[in-house]
């Protein structure tokens, strides 16, 4: 029974239409239409897109500190001014720090932040969990022996204690980041292609002899990718919460238009009234993980419609 099914499928292969890009293009469509379907979905991608184009427009929404842009102009003699002060709508810090130029470009520090993040672990993830899944045997078992110390610490933690060793600096910020997040990646990925190695079109697709790459490439790498896509989304969100975190407590460098280093620096004077310095970049902290967490959770029922509605 097991070998006419294998045949079977092995003949659909040799008879399955030549347009794969139809396919994609019928695929993406159907995934546009149920997520716009989702109304908290397109509320999570119109905050989105609004703070990426607050990023990309940045420098003509105001104009660029000299020499360095992502550090926050300050001016002294307009200190602690309240939301629409002329010049400063978004009012000042106790330095002078401008709070709408702070949120300006810390949404293009956190877009920076998040991309290099998520793409450099979703990468190191799908090789190193691709490695462990096709190959097995000692490499497996070495390379989830290390995953699973890396993930027996807190990611908090884990990112706090390599960004002290490292250093304050933005850069060591990411780079921390990245040497914590990387695990779940290659787990999931690892978990994936185990699962997807016994289905009856991979076992077909070797029956009329295509090669191990053109497995993995065209039948094991895009059916194991799906749940990645879904965590990258969620982390997207998550990483930016966790590298204000690290900012706030001063793993950042002094003065960087960061919302974590806005809301630390207007902490103080929450007490007294001057509210504002936290406030607006904590609510963008909200906003974006908010965001991503609803087209994260959209996305996963999109493309797993058995957790829809859990």
């Amino acid at each position: 029974m097991a070998d006419s099914n294998l045949a079977g499928a092995a003949a659909a292969r040799l008879t399955e239409p030549t347009s794969a890009a139809q396919v994609r293009l019928r695929r993406t469509l159907d995934l546009t239409r149920h997520i716009l379907s989702n109304p908290t979905t397109v509320l999570g991608v119109v905050i989105i897109v609004l703070i990426i184009a607050m990023a990309i427009l940045a420098p003509w929404l105001t104009t660029p500190n000299t020499p360095d842009a992502y550090q926050m102009p300050r001016d002294w003699s307009a200190v602690r001014m309240p939301p629409g002060t002329p010049g400063f709508p978004l009012g000042t810090t106790n330095d002078g720090g401008d709070v709408f130029y702070g949120v300006i470009w810390g949404s293009r520090t956190s877009l920076i932040l998040s991309l290099v993040v998520v793409g450099s672990t979703v990468m190191i993830g799908i090789v190193l969990g691709g490695i462990a899944g096709l190959v097995g045997g000692w490499v497996d078992e070495a390379l989830m022996r290390l995953v699973d110390v890396f993930l027996s610490i807190p990611e908090l933690i884990f990112a706090l204690a390599i960004a002290a060793i490292l250093g304050p600096s933005f850069t060591n910020i990411i780079l921390s980041l990245v040497l914590v997040f990387w695990v779940k990646y290659a787990r999931i990925m690892r978990s994936q292609i185990i699962l997807i190695k016994q289905a009856e079109y991979v076992d077909a697709a070797r029956v009329i002899g295509d090669s191990k790459f053109n497995i993995f490439r065209r039948d094991i790498l895009p059916n194991a990718i799906t749940p990645v896509m879904v965590q990258a989304t969620l982390d997207m969100g998550n990483i930016v919460l966790i590298g204000a975190t690290l900012s706030f407590i001063g793993l950042s460098e002094a003065g960087i238009a960061e919302w974590g280093v806005l809301v630390s620096e207007g902490q103080a004077g929450i007490a007294s009234g001057r509210w504002w310095a936290s406030t607006f970049p904590g609510l963008m902290i909200f906003l974006w993980a908010l965001a991503f967490n609803l087209v994260g959770d959209g996305l996963r029922d999109a493309l797993d419609p058995r957790t829809e509605g859990r």
